[in-house]
């Protein structure tokens, strides 16, 4: 399997990530923003960070760069795209997800752990994953989603509710949302479930000295989707 991760000036997670995808056994390239094509890949990641610094809108400005329209033309052509927390706000400042992620309920940047609840199991990033609540690290000032009401509609329509914040029980309610997001959600598919992108980094938590390890199951279970 062979994933490319893009980096954008102020990407943080880059290396994270690439450290996630080669640990269960991805062959992983890393791509300047500049670049005007992308090699030949299974999996195209857009990490999480402050691209550009976050300034005018977080990923708007890297929602222009050089390689998205490689980006995009993958996506379309039914390529798997996967957002982390800025790649997520980027995924919708160019068009390829739906919504917009604002600024946190309580205007303060959150940096924690939280539990997410798998929602729809109908796709390569969680079909068999043998783990439906996950202990995963969020790290964002802009992590509320907000999508108007005909979005939301289509969004629960199409099962394209990826993962919403809960307790470690699946118990969903505004105290375990950590952020004010619409209807608790932490992330989203496009409707043919090849674009993914949520606020929760999973490549931070893969080995337990890094207080959780449930990062292990999406990866692992990514891997295994693919054979």
């Amino acid at each position: 399997m062979k994933s490319s991760v893009i980096i954008f000036p102020g990407s943080n997670c880059d290396r994270d990530m690439e450290v996630a995808l080669k640990k269960f056994g991805f062959k992983n390239q890393m791509v300047w923003h500049n670049d005007s094509g992308i090699p030949k890949s299974d999996l195209i990641v857009l990490p999480g960070g402050f691209s550009y610094g976050d300034y005018l809108r977080c990923g708007s400005i890297a929602a222009k760069s050089k390689i998205i329209k490689s980006v995009i033309d993958f996506a379309n052509s039914g390529g798997l795209v996967l957002g982390i927390c800025n790649g997520f706000q980027i995924l919708t400042e160019t068009g390829l997800l739906p919504g917009i992620l604002q600024q946190n309920k309580y205007q303060k940047f959150i940096c924690k752990n939280v539990y997410v609840k798998v929602n729809d199991t109908g796709n390569k990033y969680f079909k068999n994953i043998k783990k439906k609540i996950l202990e995963l690290h969020i790290a964002h000032n802009e992590g509320n989603y907000f999508c108007s009401e005909n979005e939301l509609k289509s969004l629960n329509n199409n099962n394209q509710i990826a993962v919403t914040y809960c307790n470690e029980n699946g118990m969903e309610s505004s105290e375990f949302n950590p952020n004010g997001a619409l209807c608790n959600i932490a992330g989203i598919f496009s409707k043919n479930k090849n674009i993914l992108g949520m606020m929760p980094h999973p490549e931070r938590v893969i080995d337990k000295s890094l207080s959780s390890n449930d990062g292990n199951f999406f990866f692992q279970n990514l891997v295994e989707n693919f054979k």
